[in-house]
């Protein structure tokens, strides 16, 4: 690899297969990610409304039985606060986590009823008569505290009976539920992670099967040579992939045939070119001081180089024929006019009937210059197949075409012997000629046989376009 090219290699080495899986691991990571804290968070926050209803519905059902004020076992009117704290909480069953307190200030005694997983006020550290108990029972009714067992919600209501006062408090601690929303935070985040990993697996295969095409054309890529453009991709789908391998097929197509006609331009110039050169050489190299001789010599020489250079310039208008600018469609051209103009160019290529048949009358878009070159070259062709005072006539009309619609034909007739029918197709290839004979009666062999094949070229673009 050359420097240019190597410096040009900067960046990541990472392959594009596993820059898709990991951007496309990482969005699922964040969006993952996202999804677990919010749903976290939902449950914690309604983790607090649960415990928060609970907590209220216990200290309604409080003052209900203490608004009926009755024993419901003997239907007698509780005396005194303690015997209606140890009826009520006998027949109450705390939720999990959940504890329910009946304090008598007189007495320092307090009952309690416990759910499961609930700390007791000990291992809370809210014994009666503890400084955190007391600011339970002379702070805010309702709020958050801060124990040894967790935060726990709290109400806090209080009930007067024959003389005696009495605190009732509802307390819902949050350490399980908060623990379950972990265990559930938990498993998800373990199905998170064989979601992901699946879904490695199954971006590592998908991106494998995207690239595939990219892939090949790597490898196409590679294995072209200058003398190897035949290699093409197989083209699956209708997607951008497949678009891709379509357009560098295409870039293909267009190498090949630059390619093609690259060589086919060096194989004709060698093919037709070495015969003047071996002319030249020979007869320079047996050159004597004779000047009748040098003279001759000369002249064979200077004719050669004229045919050479000929040669040349119709090889050049046969490579640029391969050129999607060969020919240039602009503005309508007046067709009367370019006839007139090809008509009197056409008169001096030699001593002949020169007639002008038909004109055609009106705009068209055609290139001019290349529609002048092919109608010399086809009127040069016939000056070549007559004699002198030989009739060469000259038409241009209006036509409709059943393949191209409305068309501009132009057509050179002379007096000559004609072509024969087995040389029809023949003669408009490179270096053909047909069998026809020149005015005197000999095979005409004064061109390279381009001249027809420039032609071919020149209405095959024009038809094209």
């Amino acid at each position: 690899m050359t420097e240019p090219a190597q410096a040009a290699r900067q960046g990541s080495r990472v392959t594009a297969r596993w820059r898709i899986v990991a951007w496309l691991m990482l969005a699922l990571v964040i969006a993952m990610t996202a999804l677990i804290v919010t749903v976290r968070s939902a449950m914690i926050a309604e983790v607090g409304r649960n415990l928060n209803a609970d907590v209220v519905q216990e200290n309604q059902e409080f003052r209900t039985f203490a608004g009926e004020g009755r024993n419901p076992e003997t239907a007698r009117p509780f005396t005194d606060v303690s015997s209606m704290f140890e009826v009520m909480l006998r027949r109450q069953r705390a939720a999990e986590g959940e504890m329910l307190v009946g304090y008598v200030p007189a007495r320092q005694q307090a009952l309690t009823v416990e759910g499961v997983r609930t700390p007791s006020l000990a291992e809370a550290g809210l014994e009666p008569g503890s400084s955190e108990f007391g600011r339970l029972l002379t702070g805010p009714r309702s709020g958050i505290v801060e124990t040894r067992g967790g935060d726990a919600r709290f109400v806090r209501d209080e009930v007067t009976l024959g003389g005696e006062r009495g605190v009732f408090l509802v307390l819902a601690f949050e350490r399980h539920h908060l623990q379950e929303v972990d265990s559930t935070v938990r498993l998800m985040v373990g199905v998170a992670a064989g979601a992901l990993l699946l879904a490695a697996a199954i971006a590592w295969l998908a991106a494998g099967q995207i690239l595939r095409p990219v892939r090949s054309v790597r490898r196409a890529a590679a294995e072209i040579t200058e003398r190897d453009l035949t290699r093409r991709i197989p083209v699956q789908g209708n997607d951008d992939i497949a678009e891709l391998a379509v357009t560098f097929n295409g870039m293909l197509d267009r190498l090949e045939a630059a390619f093609a006609a690259e060589q086919r331009f060096v194989d004709d110039a060698a093919h037709e070119l070495r015969t003047p050169i071996t002319i030249i050489r020979g007869h320079l190299e047996t050159m004597s001081d004779d000047p009748a001789e040098r003279a001759a010599t000369t002249t064979l020489v200077l004719n050669e180089l004229s045919r050479m250079s000929r040669i040349v310039s119709d090889l050049l208008a046969l490579a640029k024929a391969e050129r999607p600018d060969f020919i240039h469609l602009a503005e309508p051209v007046d067709m009367a006019e370019l006839t007139l103009d090809i008509d009197a160019k056409m008169q001096a290529l030699g001593p002949r009937r020169w007639t002008l048949a038909e004109v055609a009358d009106g705009p068209a878009v055609v290139d001019a210059q290349r529609v002048t070159q092919a109608v010399l070259q086809l009127a040069q062709n016939a000056v070549e197949h007559t004699g002198d005072g030989d009739l060469i006539e000259l038409a241009s009309r209006f036509v409709r075409d059943p393949e191209l619609g409305d068309a501009v034909a132009i057509t050179v007739r002379d007096d000559g012997p004609g072509v024969a029918a087995e040389d029809a197709e023949l003669i408009f290839d490179r270096f053909a000629r047909g069998a026809g004979q020149s005015a005197s009666g000999a095979r005409s062999r004064a061109g390279a046989g381009l001249g027809l094949a420039i032609v071919r070229a020149i209405a095959e673009g024009t038809a094209a376009r």
